[in-house]
């Protein structure tokens, strides 16, 4: 247990991620994004969709990262199944429709900005040389647990 989580904390590591994710909320509710430039389109539109769900997974991970154990993991849950709701909300929306392809680039998307961030982070600081993840100042490391095995060298 680690204690209560200051609030201006909590917006600091939320807001981005309720504002990007408001923002694809926005572009899938334009009946046509089409860009007019032929072949390309559908190309850039692949294009943007990874990229929109790579923001989204990092921002989700820096968000849960100094949160939870499992952050890894569950970013990507979380960010993937925002991109099924996201496909779901464009099967309602006029001339677009829901893609089981767009699903799938967009769990890749998530899955790319979540890794992201987790190389993003200094090795000493995830092998647990640093105990600023929890706060703590114990004077013995601990290793974050983000889901993913790690072995020491």
């Amino acid at each position: 247990y680690h204690g209560p989580v200051p609030l201006s904390r909590l917006a600091f590591a939320w807001v981005p991620v309720v504002a990007w994710a408001a923002l694809i909320f926005a572009l899938s509710s334009i009946p046509d994004l089409g860009t007019g430039l032929g072949g390309w389109d559908l190309a850039l539109r692949k294009a943007a969709h990874l990229a929109e769900y790579a923001v989204l997974g990092a921002l989700l991970a820096r968000a849960l990262y100094h949160t939870l154990t499992g952050w890894l993991w569950l970013s990507w849950v979380a960010g993937t199944a925002y991109a099924a709701s996201d496909e779901l909300h464009q099967h309602f929306v006029p001339g677009r429709q829901a893609s089981a392809l767009d699903l799938a680039i967009d769990a890749v998307g998530v899955a790319v900005g979540v890794l992201a961030v987790r190389l993003a982070h200094p090795s000493r600081l995830l092998r647990g040389a640093s105990t600023a993840r929890s706060g703590r100042s114990t004077g013995t490391a601990r290793a974050p647990d983000d889901g993913a095995a790690e072995s020491a060298p």
